[in-house]
Formats: structure tokens, C-alpha cells, sequence
């Protein structure tokens, strides 16, 4: 459900790693048809190479969903964290295409990227904009939500699980993703 995902852009010949403390990622969920609630994702770590192979993990035992039962659940029933710890995100991008920006400018892009969450992967397309703030710092932020289907990645079941033990008439089974996810030259 998570997802996200994430795929982003560096100056060509170097490498970035990164920055969990100055990321973010949440999602949204809806229960009750209409009562919609933020969670985030606490646990990031990535890197972008050289070459522009981008690779973005994210620790689903860290879902922060403020109530710890919830987050129990969610880790157990939903993500099977002892199964699957990690979602991750992948996309090849063109190192040159932000090389030229100085400090302060900004791109917007679609980028071409696989989730893999669950044991299934699916390609998603993320849109970007992509801020280089400063020689050692460049920042990928979702310029819209990506929206990760449950179903798609085989957690239906475990939507359907929880919904079940929180006596909710429903839980939504389309999630959206936001993100802000920072990589400092390494």
C-alpha cells in the first residue's frame, strides 16, 4: 500500500545518497467512506548511482500511523512485515537531464518506476519536481499523490482483515503517496 514510490534525478558523475532525517513519505487512508486519515513511513534509505539507477527503500515496520495498535496491525495483517520488511522503488533515469541546474532551480518530470511491494512488482509513473538547493543536495518531491492500488500488489486480503477487526463499514482499497525525499552527494 505503500509505496511508494520514488524515482529521481542527479547530476551526472556523482553519486547521492539518501537523507532519512530530511525525507518524508505518507499515505492517506479512508475508512468509513468518508473519514480520511495521514500516516507516514519513518524508515527511508536510497541512493541514486552515477549512472542514474535509482533505488529508494522503505521499512514498513516503520509505519507511524499514531495509534501503536493500528500500527501493530498494519505491520502484521496488512504488510507482513516478517515476511516483507521492505517496498522498494526503481527507475533508470538520465543523469544530464538535471546537470545543468544551478542551485535554486527546479525541474518538473515524469519518471518511469517500479514498485515492488508484497512480492509483486508494477510500474508506476511518478511525477516530479526536483530542486537542486545548494553543490551537495538535490530534493525529489511528488508533484502529485501516486496512487497505489492494494489490490494490485496483493493486499486486498489484508485491507479486508483490518477493516474486520476495527468493525469499519469500509476501508478504501486506493491509496494515495506523497513524498519528499532528499539525497546529499556522497
Amino acid at each position: 500500500m505503500i509505496l511508494l514510490a520514488l524515482a529521481f534525478v542527479a547530476p551526472a558523475h556523482a553519486g547521492w545518497t539518501l537523507s532519512n532525517d530530511q525525507s518524508a513519505l505518507s499515505f492517506v487512508s479512508t475508512k468509513a467512506v468518508n473519514v480520511a486519515e495521514v500516516h507516514k513511513v519513518t524508515d527511508l534509505s536510497g541512493e541514486i548511482g552515477s549512472d542514474g539507477q535509482v533505488s529508494v527503500s522503505i521499512g514498513l515496520a516503520s509505519v507511524d500511523t499514531g495509534i501503536e495498535i493500528r500500527d501493530e496491525r498494519m505491520r502484521e495483517m496488512l504488510f507482513d512485515t516478517t515476511s516483507y520488511a521492505l517496498a522498494t522503488v526503481s527507475a533508470k533515469v538520465d543523469p544530464m537531464m538535471i546537470e545543468k541546474l544551478n542551485a535554486g532551480d527546479s525541474k518538473r518530470m515524469i519518471v518511469e518506476a517500479t514498485l515492488s511491494l508484497h512480492g509483486v512488482s508494477r510500474p508506476l509513473q511518478i511525477e516530479l519536481i526536483v530542486v537542486r538547493s545548494g553543490d551537495s543536495r538535490i530534493v525529489a518531491t511528488s508533484a502529485k499523490p501516486v496512487v497505489v492500488n492494494a489490490p494490485d500488489f496483493g493486499l486486498g486480503e489484508g485491507i479486508e482483515a483490518l477493516r474486520e477487526i476495527a468493525g469499519l463499514p469500509s476501508i478504501s482499497l486506493a491509496v494515495p503517496v506523497s513524498f519528499v525525499l532528499t539525497f546529499d552527494a556522497s
